[in-house]
């Protein structure tokens, strides 16, 4: 079906218009104008011509097939033209009228009656609201974009009509090209997940970019975006990450966006390169185009001025990228190559002295250097005696394997032309910044690419313990489960719980105290507290009889006054745990691509540096340890700057141990176990406090 839209070898237009400015009429225009080799079908109530085709009174009317038949009426007339291209066993339609689920509950219903009607049709719809395709391989211009983009290996996707045009103007003006753009509107059909599909067994196509506003199917994209992900670089800006954004998505497609962390999650796991900005979507698109991703980090900045060269290197390593010391063969290589009043360095500043052929001769050394992953050419042109010579001579002895780069500060006066510059395959940028940027995505792809096949770790657990505990929390009526209960089922799953037992009388708290041995923690234990500590629900290091009794009854008293309406269950009395480090693990369910793990420090690496990472379950070892590895703090870790290296193999276990459960469990909406106490190598984690929440159960 999505072969006889993106590939069709023939094209009605339902809605022709006679009348230039009418959307009816450029699309049939657009459709002429492209030169597409196939029968063009107007369909138009008075039949007669239309820009020198023969227009019929109705679809019917025409002798042979159709593939794809665009649809331009008002949307109070789109149903009978979408039946009237069912009755012809049309392949595809495409419906850009608005008027539909983004203008409100009257058109939400009749989006609904159009999907049904499709499907029972078994007719694929395009949209609607939404701007058509083009496939310039075909020279197909189904769309009312005022005009055809050039032919190139750039695939375009957007939910905005107005955005897909603009993508469209932005590939052109970088001498990039178009392959397909298509815009999917408010996806009641054909969703990114199709077009992410289809695109990526498009031969024609070498990197796909998108613009989205929401994702219909969270695990569904996932896997369409991985797969895609595999054979080409995918990257897409996603727009809603605000709050005030969201609220303009879903006024502009009738669509609630979901969180951005989540989204954040999404795209690391299936391999797509995240654009913050338009600017960024097609830096990253260009440069992904036009050079391979590095193997490495380790990037070679060659510049002209020693100020070029130093705002490069602050760009690599805020980039988390590697300005690597220059090896000592590469560095008398360059003394032999450069002028006298060069700076051989990292980076190496070749003077204004130096001819292109130097520029070239440089260039080489570092390209065929096995120590060198990607190299960065600074100039500033004002500044040298012949540049377009000097910038040629560089695009033309790119290898093909390191990638290389360009930044033109300044200005861009006696440069090359941009087409020049695409056609031999130099991707530059106004500034060090946006290359290092472009650089990175780069690198991130080609890690993503290189990866390790998932192998997601099953560990021997007691699920019909958890089974137990959650159906009868359920039945209760409460939907927040208490530590104890929480931490029985950690135990289930593998987790080290200190020995400890619920109770509801001072005496049996000291007979529990005396039994695990002193210090010990008492804890509140009620559905109707979270946090327990703020009322003076908890006590720690209470070494006697004596101090058990008297926190016992403090902690009662305190509650009569500050929760006077709580439901007390008892006292949790708990053998402390081992010092350590604490740290943190939780998880929310995204409720589009469902479990999202989280992990941070303790203490005020989350309170207030935020410094936490996220990742979506199920998670590989592989990924357990990198989600450790993106935290600023993973050198505590590792025992940098003067802690004790913790065994972060056992933290990474724990996440995976997480990750299995709420993946085994869709009933459990969020977990918490803070803090996580970790020790050194062999020493297991601790679960010194836990929560969970569950959804209502079915009803």
């Amino acid at each position: 079906m999505l072969k006889r839209l993106f590939t069709p070898q023939s094209v009605a237009v339902i809605g022709a218009s006679k009348r230039p400015g009418k959307v009816g009429y450029t699309t049939v225009h657009n459709l002429v104008q492209a030169g597409f080799a196939g029968p063009l079908v107007p369909v138009h109530p008075d039949g007669g011509e239309l820009l020198g085709l023969k227009a019929y009174p109705r679809l019917a009317d025409y002798p042979h097939s159709i593939d794809l038949a665009l649809i331009t009426v008002p949307a109070e007339k789109t149903l009978d033209a979408v039946r009237d291209a069912i009755a012809k066993k049309v392949g595809a339609v495409a419906v850009v009228a608005s008027g539909f689920k983004e203008s409100g509950p009257e058109g939400a219903k009749r989006e609904e009656e159009l999907v049904a009607l499709c499907a029972k049709g078994g007719i694929r719809l395009l949209g609607p609201n939404c701007l058509g395709l083009i496939n310039t391989q075909l020279q197909l211009n189904a769309s009312f974009s005022r005009r055809m983009p050039q032919m190139g290996k750039l695939a375009v996707f957007s939910q905005s009509g107005a955005l897909c045009t603009a993508m469209m103007d932005a590939a052109d003006s970088r001498r990039l090209g178009v392959s397909i753009s298509v815009s999917i509107g408010n996806k009641a059909d054909i969703t990114e997940v199709d077009i992410l599909s289809y695109l990526a067994g498009d031969a024609a196509t070498k990197v796909i970019t998108g613009y989205l506003e929401d994702i219909s199917d969270g695990d569904q994209f996932v896997k369409a975006a991985e797969e895609a992900s595999k054979h080409k670089p995918v990257v897409i800006l996603k727009a809603g990450i605000t709050a005030a954004g969201a609220r303009a998505a879903s006024h502009h497609t009738g669509v609630a966006s979901g969180q951005d962390t989540a989204y954040g999650a999404a795209f690391k796991r299936a391999g797509i390169c995240r654009a913050d900005s338009f600017e960024a979507l097609f830096d990253y698109a260009t440069a992904l185009s036009l050079q391979p991703p590095p193997k490495g980090d380790r990037v070679f900045i060659l510049s002209n001025s020693g100020g070029t060269g130093t705002l490069a290197a602050d760009a690599v390593e805020k980039a988390d990228m590697v300005v690597a010391p220059l090896p000592d063969d590469l560095h008398a290589e360059l003394a032999r190559i450069l002028p006298v009043t060069g700076y051989i360095n990292n980076p190496t500043d070749v003077s204004a002295a130096a001819t292109p052929q130097q520029y070239v001769d440089a260039l080489r050394a570092a390209l065929k250097h096995p120590d060198i992953d990607a190299i960065l050419v600074v100039l500033a042109p004002q500044y040298i005696n012949e540049p377009a010579d000097t910038v040629r001579a560089i695009a033309a002895n790119l290898d093909g394997e390191t990638p290389v780069l360009a930044s033109f500060l300044g200005s861009r006066e006696g440069i090359p032309a941009r087409a020049e510059l695409a056609e031999a395959g130099l991707p530059f940028y106004p500034t060090p910044e946006r290359a290092v940027g472009a650089l990175k995505a780069m690198y991130e792809y080609g890690v993503w690419r290189r990866r390790p096949a998932r192998h997601v770790v099953r560990f021997p657990v007691n699920r019909r313990r958890v089974e137990r505990v959650i159906t009868h929390r359920q039945r209760s009526g409460y939907s927040r489960l208490d530590e104890v209960r929480s931490k029985n089922i950690l135990k289930s799953y593998g987790f080290r719980i200190m020995p400890g037992r619920l109770t509801g009388s001072p005496e049996e708290a000291i007979e529990i105290a005396q039994f695990i041995g002193y210090p010990v923690a008492m804890k509140i234990v009620s559905p109707n507290i979270v946090h327990k500590t703020d009322l003076g629900g908890v006590r720690l290091n209470i070494g006697s009889s004596e101090e058990v009794a008297d926190a016992f009854d403090l902690m009662m008293l305190r509650l009569r006054k500050l929760a006077p309406d709580a439901l007390i269950e008892g006292v949790y009395v708990e053998k402390m745990a081992e010092k350590g480090l604490e740290v943190i693990i939780g998880m929310t369910r995204d409720p589009q691509f469902g479990p999202m793990l989280m992990f941070g420090l303790g203490g005020i690496f989350v309170e207030v540096m935020k410094d936490v990472t996220f990742h979506l379950a199920p998670i590989t070892e592989a990924e357990a340890v990198q989600m450790l590895k993106s935290t600023r703090s993973y050198e505590l870790l590792e025992g940098k700057r003067g802690t004790k290296q913790v065994d972060i193999a056992a933290i990474a276990g724990a996440l995976q141990r997480i990750s299995q459960l709420t993946t085994d469990f869709p009933q459990i909406v969020e977990l918490d176990i803070n803090p996580l106490i970790v020790g050194e190598q062999g020493l297991e984690p601790v679960v010194v406090d836990a929560g969970m929440t569950f959804a209502p159960p079915a009803r």
